[in-house]
C-alpha cells in the first residue's frame, strides 16, 4: 500500500531547501518495520505518529515493500516503508521521539536483529552527519539494504 505524498504539509507558496533549513527545519529520511502483530497497522500507526511530532511534517511515504529478516535469525518476515519527513526536531530529540512511538506499539529491546512490532530509523537527516555511541546518521546500514535505496529513490522527487 501506498500514501501519497501529504500535500497539506506543503503552503500554497512554493519554498527552496534553502528557505526550509534557514526556517530551522530539515527532510529526515525514517524507515520503518514491522514483522509482528498487524504489521501493516504498526506501519499505518507510525506514520501518523510521526506526522504528529512537534514541528514535523510527513511530506511522503514510499510504497510497502515486504523483506526477509536481516542478522540471521528465523522469524518472521517484514514490512518496511519509507517516510520523508520535515522537522525543526533536532536527531537526538528525533531519536527519543521514534523510541517512543516504538515502545506505544510494544517493542521491547531485547534482543539485537530480533523481531519486534515496530523499528523505526533515522536514516538521513538533512546533509547532517551525527557520530555517537546510540546514534550515527546517516544510517551505517544504508549502503547494505537495497530495500532502503529503493524507497529513498523513490521519495527523492518529493524533497525539495
Amino acid at each position: 500500500m501506498r500514501w501519497p505524498p501529504i500535500s497539506s504539509a506543503w503552503s500554497n507558496t512554493s519554498r527552496s531547501r534553502c528557505e526550509i533549513t534557514a526556517g530551522g527545519r530539515e527532510t529526515v529520511y525514517i524507515a520503518l518495520g514491522s514483522n509482528l502483530g498487524d504489521r501493516t497497522e504498526h506501519l499505518r500507526t507510525a506514520v501518523a505518529d510521526l506526522a504528529g511530532l512537534p514541528g514535523s511534517a510527513v511530506i511522503a511515504a514510499s510504497r510497502i515493500e515486504e523483506t526477509p529478516p536481516l542478522g540471521g535469525l528465523d522469524q518472521p518476515r517484514y514490512l518496511n516503508q519509507m517516510v520523508l519527513l520535515e522537522t525543526s526536531m533536532e536527531p537526538r530529540e528525533l531519536l527519543r521521539a521514534c523510541q517512543l512511538i516504538e515502545r506505544k506499539a510494544g517493542r521491547v529491546r531485547a534482543e539485537r536483529w530480533g523481531s519486534r512490532p515496530l523499528d523505526l530509523d533515522i536514516v538521513r537527516y538533512g546533509r547532517r552527519q551525527v557520530c555517537e555511541p546510540d546514534l550515527v546518521i546517516p544510517h551505517p546500514q544504508l549502503p547494505h539494504r537495497d530495500f532502503w535505496l529503493r524507497e529513498i529513490a523513490e521519495l527523492q522527487p518529493y524533497e525539495s
